[in-house]
């Protein structure tokens, strides 16, 4: 993983001057407000097929799998959009954006857009893999960062091996830990708001399917949904540079962003599969700058650092995971 001593240059208005100059940073209202109605279609869909099951030919195991790995399409699209809408990129008022995540992201997902903005946006975009800040980083018992020697013996033996096992179960890790956070501060609002997502979605499910289908559906969708958001979210930051947090304090936001992310190869497939974090450098210098245009973002990012002799740290997906599990082995 490349690292530095020597400052970056302070010209990181020049790159943004020159990004918004070509509408890059533009907010995209109609777009998103479509991908969000193509989620609510699919969901519509998901409930017809349920209300239909036995009219359908449905006796093989496939059907379910079938409906779960579609229901993981809908899912992991969901996450995306939330997040995008939460960073702005899609309307311009902080008050209406949230408003909308709050909603979408409960009866969908039945996640906490007010955990994950104080996760995500406001500690980890701010100072993102400073150990002090970044809760990111402490993934696994801290097994990415270097000076953190793991109290479970077991684990600090073996955790390069239990950690890709763990992969396969992120997506209920999240629905926990957004049900703690919203307990915690007490919002008693939003927790109703996902709460409904289990009678509205899942009793659904199976009140219509039998249940070995239901089930099914459920463990397909679990399993599908988790490796698939982990497995996106795990090569964005895990295995960069880890800055203590009186180092970071005095880098330009260009030069943290950029020493602490990595960015993936690949065109516009690793672009949908990823949600946009493939682009992961570009979202964190630029995250109110829509998923749609970080590819062009990325090209002039990448260009820019080759002007200035910035490095620009950037591998296929497959690098990024063998990356990630030799700092595993070395941590």
């Amino acid at each position: 993983m490349p690292t530095t001593e020597s400052p970056y240059p302070d010209n990181f208005k020049e790159l943004k001057d020159e990004v918004r100059a070509r509408g890059l940073l533009d907010r995209v209202p109609v777009r998103g407000a479509i991908e969000m109605i193509a989620i609510y279609l699919s969901m519509a869909l998901v409930f017809t097929l349920a209300f239909n099951w036995e009219t359908l030919p449905t006796s093989s195991v496939w059907a379910p799998i079938g409906l779960g790995f579609f229901m993981t399409i809908i899912f992991t699209r969901a996450v995306f959009v939330s997040h995008d809408i939460l960073h702005l990129q899609y309307f311009k008022s902080k008050t209406f954006s949230f408003k909308i995540s709050y909603l979408f992201s409960a009866l969908i997902i039945s996640n906490s857009s007010s955990w994950w903005d104080f996760k995500h946006n406001i500690n980890h975009h701010t100072w993102c893999n400073i150990p002090e800040k970044d809760e990111d980083i402490w993934a696994f018992d801290g097994a990415f960062v270097p000076t953190h020697n793991s109290s479970i013996p077991w684990l600090k033996a073996s955790k390069y091996l239990v950690f890709w096992g763990a992969m396969f179960f992120m997506y209920p890790a999240f629905i926990v830990q957004s049900y703690n956070f919203v307990i915690k501060r007490k919002l008693w609002g939003e927790l109703a708001l996902m709460l409904l997502h289990w009678p509205l979605v899942w009793g659904t499910i199976f009140y219509f399917l039998p249940l070995s289908d239901a089930l099914i559906v459920f463990a397909t969708l679990n399993l599908t949904a988790s490796s698939w958001l982990a497995f996106g979210f795990i090569t964005n930051h895990l295995g960069c540079e880890v800055i203590e947090k009186e180092i970071g304090e005095k880098l330009s936001w260009m030069e943290l962003q950029m020493r602490t992310s990595r960015s993936l190869k690949g065109g516009a497939f690793v672009h949908w599969f990823y949600g946009g974090l493939n682009t992961q450098i570009e979202h964190h210098l630029f995250p109110k700058a829509p998923r749609f245009n970080l590819l062009r973002i990325q090209d002039m990012t990448r260009e820019f650092a080759s002007q200035h002799n910035i490095v620009y740290f950037e591998t296929s997906p497959i690098e990024a995971y063998v990356q990630i599990n030799e700092v595993l082995k070395k941590y």
